[in-house]
């Protein structure tokens, strides 16, 4: 692969066993029961997607070498692992905890997080007569950012595949305001992660590389929008931005769907559009498609409700993903920084956004990837 280029992909981790979620769906539940049920709600609607590999536990040390081996592979640099804390302990941790780090193979591979502060709802699945309850908070107190930073720095910022960007360890923030409320205000929120970045030092790791998801479109009916965000970023000090997802800046134009490739050009067109707005390096993101129907009833009818029951995009083939790629190439081009591209995602099979081999796709959408930025 050209070293120029450095390609991280989100990584969703609901696809193991965790007590929480059984509580709340029911013994032996995982998100592949969402995708198992899924089935199309209109014409044309191509469902369910089924995961060429099956439907795998990423816990597994061995499945996980595998994602490891093919992300490696195809040109990825990095996992970016969507990680949780809610109730004063991690949630969703087997995949990083149990599968990555006990792979064979798991230096081939970097890691990073991308901290999902966000409230977790009951959409899994969600009830178009019943709005979306909140089953756990994600806004933290001050002992609770300690308490969460301390359990990071102890058992992934140690990792020597940890991965880092201009020598610091690449640390994403996912909900900025809500972030800011729970630490009681800006000023509070700039002491604690000046606090992490101390704690950082004294451990002898160096450098905090700290980057934010940033987003003008609301998904999650909790989302926060920031009004100026410049302000706010350069107040807390950040040193990066990002997307994770096309959705969190442009709507899809038609509903019940809309088509890829000219949602596409529109989103390249903004990413440009964000690189010039803010004042901090701008890390563009590629987005492999959009589909969250598996995450409504399926006897619903599929209306234009609100997220879960949103726009999708179809004909998101591997052509159509390349050529969404190369778009991204050029972008990364007229960068003076390091040239970062985020994609959503590695496995986010109830959004429609997968990079894992399907059935119909075989390993077209990771051989997009090998084959746009091998040159």
């Amino acid at each position: 692969m050209n070293s120029n280029y450095q390609i991280a992909a989100y990584y969703f981790p609901n696809f193991h066993l965790d007590p929480r979620n059984e509580v709340w769906h029911g013994k032996g539940w995982t998100e592949w029961n969402l995708v198992r049920a899924a089935a199309p709600r209109f014409e044309g609607h191509v469902q369910p997607k089924v995961p060429a590999w099956g439907y795998e536990d990423e816990s597994d040390p061995a499945v996980m070498a595998k994602k490891i081996d093919a992300a490696a592979r195809s040109g990825l640099s990095a996992f970016l692992f969507d990680w949780y804390w809610y109730d004063n302990g991690p949630y969703l941790q087997r995949a990083l905890e149990e599968g990555f780090l006990k792979a064979e193979n798991r230096g081939d591979l970097k890691f990073a997080l991308m901290w999902a502060n966000h409230d977790w709802l009951d959409i899994h699945p969600a009830q178009r007569s019943r709005p979306c309850n909140v089953l756990a908070t994600g806004k933290v107190s001050v002992r609770q950012f300690e308490e969460a930073t301390d359990y990071i720095l102890e058992h992934y910022f140690t990792q020597p595949n940890y991965w880092r960007v201009d020598g610091g360890l690449y640390f994403s923030i996912y909900e900025l305001a809500g972030l800011v409320q729970g630490l009681g205000g800006v000023a509070g929120t700039r002491a604690a992660l000046d606090g992490l970045r101390d704690r950082v030092r004294k451990r002898g790791l160096g450098e905090l590389h700290l980057n934010a998801v940033i987003w003008g479109v609301q998904i999650l009916p909790a989302e926060i929008k920031i009004e100026n965000p410049n302000a706010l970023l350069e107040a807390l000090g950040f040193d990066s931005v990002t997307s994770y997802v096309w959705i969190h800046h442009r709507t899809p134009p038609a509903f019940p769907a809309a088509d890829y490739s000219a949602y596409a050009r529109d989103c390249l067109e903004e990413s440009r559009r964000l690189a010039g707005s803010y004042r901090l390096p701008y890390y563009p993101n590629v987005t492999m498609g959009w589909d969250p129907s598996p995450r409504t009833i399926q006897s619903d009818a599929y209306e234009n409700t609100g997220y879960p029951a949103t726009p999708i995009l179809s004909a998101n083939t591997p052509a159509a993903f390349r050529k969404a790629l190369e778009g991204a190439r050029s972008l990364l081009d007229e960068t003076a920084g390091p040239r970062i591209l985020t994609i959503n995602a590695w496995n986010e099979w109830t959004e429609g956004s997968y990079l894992e081999p399907d059935t119909v796709n075989g390993w077209g959408y990771l051989d997009a990837i090998r084959e746009v930025f091998s040159r």
